[in-house]
């Protein structure tokens, strides 16, 4: 971990399933970007060591610390029993998620990022303490996962960042 690392709010990020490695491996680079404390690949989403996982990660693979489980709910799980008190937040966009940036996070925390045509399996849902999306005015209603991570876990850390401010000031 890099001495930024050390001051970075405390995420880990949850991939439910995901087929493609380039997605996974451009998620990988977000959370090294971010300093998040781990990427957890679940069902088939690829894991590393993986090829097009690791030449779209660019090596952030390699400096992000990972794990993989069955299933979400396993993660979930996990987690829960490892870090009491860890917020754990489906990001999926249903009608009564909260907009990403306005969500008012708490630390630790674990993103679940869901399969682009299926989502996030219902279990893990059913698991998650609460669901923050982005909001949708088009007739798909949906964006690439990677590009998804990126407004989360940045809307996240600007949540972070706010919060230290606030800490700091007299």
């Amino acid at each position: 971990m890099n001495a930024a690392a050390k001051d970075a709010p405390s995420i880990t990020v949850i991939l439910d399933r995901l087929r493609s490695a380039h997605n996974t491996g451009n998620i990988f680079r977000l959370a090294e970007a971010l300093g998040a404390k781990e990427v957890i690949c679940c069902g088939y989403t690829p894991c590393p060591p993986h090829p097009k996982l690791a030449k779209t990660a660019m090596g952030a693979d390699t400096m992000v610390p990972s794990r993989s489980f069955p299933t979400a709910l396993d993660a979930i799980r996990a987690l829960r029993e490892e870090t009491p008190g860890i917020e754990i937040l489906a990001v999926e966009p249903l009608p009564d998620s909260v907009d990403a940036w306005q969500y008012p996070y708490h630390f630790p925390v674990a993103l679940i990022f869901g399969n682009e045509a299926l989502g996030i399996s219902p279990e893990a849902l059913e698991a998650a303490d609460a669901t923050v999306g982005l909001p949708m005015f088009g007739e798909k209603s949906s964006i690439n996962v990677g590009n998804c991570a990126a407004v989360v876990l940045y809307a996240a850390a600007a949540k972070f960042l706010a919060d230290s401010h606030k800490e700091m000031t007299p």
